[in-house]
């Protein structure tokens, strides 16, 4: 149908509410009090109640606002949208501002009060593998002709599988788009900028850019919530879609309550 739209509300609470709260709450959005307190508890914002029109969704959000949450609305198209991000594969840090380069030379520069919020988080990446393994394997037909004396051989087998890698990452910002302006990974960063401070593994290279980039941009607000699975799912693998998604309603939700 012409102009169909779903329209999400989402809501986060950083303390678990008091169990009248969860009950008004589950009310509110028509669900049972379980699910509510799931939804609550997840550290990070979760999509909580869904319509088919904005004033649905509002007065909902609304409702939960009153009981002291915060609670946001957005559109589906907007959150499923992809994200277009700019990453950098070096930086200088200058006075006052930021230089981040691409691996095609592009630059970006990026001054204290261009930000907003930093996320640092991490995905898990699976890439397929193929490995040799050398066994030992009896040769029958050497056997044979020593009269059943066995002989040994090397093969070579190819084995295929899977490789799973975590890899953490910073998004920085600005208060006007759910785009981040500028993204780093930990695998992908050449780390030589860090001159002296440079260390022998990447997280803690990693770790030295994140914490530069706080004092670079003090006023901006910081989460890592993101970095260990939801408290509600931790067994389950984030993947990517997953990543791009919490993102976007992070961002929506230091916008809300700011």
């Amino acid at each position: 149908m012409a102009g169909y739209e779903v329209v999400h509300v989402a809501v986060a609470a950083p303390n678990i509410p008091e169990p009248d709260i969860i009950k008004k709450a589950a009310t509110i959005v028509n669900k049972d009090p379980y699910q509510t307190r799931l939804s609550l508890s997840g550290g990070i914002p979760r999509l909580i109640a869904h319509y088919h029109s904005m004033q649905e969704a509002e007065s909902t959000a609304q409702n939960l606002r009153d009981l002291g949450l915060i609670a946001f609305i957005c559109k589906n198209s907007e959150l499923r949208k992809p994200s277009k991000i700019f990453t950098a594969h070096t930086m200088e840090f200058l006075e006052g501002e930021a230089i981040f380069r691409d691996k095609s030379g592009q630059t970006k520069r990026i001054v204290p009060s261009d930000v907003f919020l930093i996320l640092k988080g991490s995905m898990q990446t699976s890439t397929e593998e193929e490995t040799t393994e050398t066994k030992r394997k009896i040769n029958w037909g050497a056997t044979l002709l020593t009269g059943g004396f066995p002989i040994w051989s090397n093969v070579k087998e190819k084995i295929s599988g899977v490789a799973v890698r975590e890899e953490h990452l910073v998004r920085f910002y600005n208060r006007e788009s759910a785009e981040p302006m500028v993204q780093m990974l930990q695998h992908g960063t050449a780390y030589s900028f860090l001159g002296a401070q440079i260390a022998p593994s990447s997280q803690a290279n990693f770790n030295t850019v994140v914490a530069k980039l706080r004092e670079l941009f003090p006023q901006a607000g910081f989460d890592d919530s993101l970095i260990k699975p939801p408290k509600s799912n931790r067994s389950s693998t984030r993947t990517p879609d997953d990543l791009e998604l919490n993102c976007k309603l992070l961002y929506l939700y230091y916008k809300a309550k700011s």
